[in-house]
């Protein structure tokens, strides 16, 4: 039997400390922040969950994950259907028939193709040397303009001809008129929140959880006195940035409840216009169908910003310098045995819900031989 040091109450951590504890192994889990749950925390409000750290939608195709998440709540049957607000127009998403009709008042697949077809002839079969170019060769220049590019140079803080074309290798287009945003088999929200999957996860005799509790603190204690930690803050952070700063994209989130029964009925609005400061406004009501308290609704809007640090981090820059920074951090990791890095920061990666179980389970497998 060990004792593990677990840093960090998101879904990595808990997921790890779960299957660590039911094997019979003590596990410490530590948090900076006053609540569990990591970014995918959620709480009651006019009846309804808010989730605080922006929308999640858990989405998978491997059924024995789905299985896994379900074993610590009910799902509803929620489909994640965006809406994208282009000034006075609105378009579905992702990319459809019922885009394409909306935008080019088209019909039929046929007249879809030809349109975007003729589009895409702009690029001439030039070499894509920037993000705008990409998108232009795989979408043309209407969809390019109204849907990708206010909204991506918001979410990046930079404009699209300076960044780089591999962040949109490809863009899904669907010629279907069928707005489901996934194409994965299973797809829901859990009913009751997020929140109570992690309180699940962490409800074990083996497990004691501490909030508030800055693993930076106490860095030289805690690793002398743990034989085997389970690290998911930011690499570069646990290394004092000897190597260099990784960088992220960070969030910020202004939640209001306002006294009518629907702001825009719909969950999830992308506001793709430059001007517009935010992203996407949530109503979270629509999570649960309209579930709530009569004439209030919750909305968030978030606003994508610049890192710097003592900011929440929340989307690693996996450009060639940030990634080759990276691996020299992971080469560095190895010289602290005792320490497994892991989950969304640990790994400098961007990981959906259900793959962050996976890594998880992952080391689980790795650690336990199993």
């Amino acid at each position: 039997m060990k004792t593990f040091l677990v840093v960090g109450a998101g879904l990595f951590g808990a997921t790890f400390a779960h299957e660590a504890a039911i094997r019979g192994n003590n596990v410490i889990v530590i948090d900076r922040r006053s609540a569990i749950a990591g970014n995918i925390y959620t709480y009651k409000k006019c009846g309804v969950q808010v989730h605080k750290y922006g929308a999640h939608i858990f989405h998978t195709s491997d059924k024995h994950i789905w299985d896994y998440v379900n074993s610590f709540a009910n799902f509803n049957r929620f489909t994640n259907s965006p809406i994208a607000k282009f000034y006075d127009e609105t378009f579905n998403m992702p990319f459809n028939m019922n885009t394409f009709n909306q935008m080019w008042n088209v019909i039929t697949p046929a007249e879809a193709k030809n349109k975007i077809a003729e589009q895409r002839l702009e690029m001439n079969g030039k070499k894509s040397e920037n993000l705008e170019e990409q998108a232009i060769s795989l979408v043309g220049r209407d969809i390019y303009e109204k849907l990708i590019k206010g909204y991506t140079e918001k979410q990046w803080g930079q404009k699209a001809t300076e960044l780089p074309a591999f962040i949109i290798r490809r863009l899904p287009v669907r010629f279907t008129y069928d707005n489901n945003y996934f194409d994965d088999d299973y797809q829901g929200i859990p009913i009751g929140g997020y929140t109570q999957i992690i309180e699940k996860m962490l409800d074990d005799k083996n497990i004691e959880v501490k909030t508030n509790t800055d693993f930076f603190d106490k860095k030289g204690e805690y690793l002398q006195r743990f034989s085997k930690i389970v690290f998911t803050g930011m690499i570069d952070q646990f290394f004092d940035y000897q190597l260099g700063e990784l960088a992220y994209r960070s969030l910020k989130f202004e939640t209001e409840t306002l006294d009518i029964d629907n702001f825009q009925g719909n969950a999830v609005v992308n506001y793709t216009d430059a001007e517009t400061p935010y992203t996407r406004i949530i109503e979270h009501k629509h999570f649960e169908f309209g579930k709530g308290d009569k004439g209030k609704t919750v909305i968030t809007r978030e606003y994508p910003m610049d890192w710097h640090r003592g900011d929440e981090p929340y989307y690693p820059i996996n450009n060639s310098q940030n990634n080759s920074m990276y691996k020299q951090y992971h080469e560095l990791a190895k010289t602290v045995p005792n320490v497994i890095f892991g989950g969304r920061l640990g790994q400098y990666r961007y990981y959906n819900m259900d793959q962050t179980i996976m890594a998880a389970l992952k080391l689980v497998k790795k650690e336990f031989g199993e």
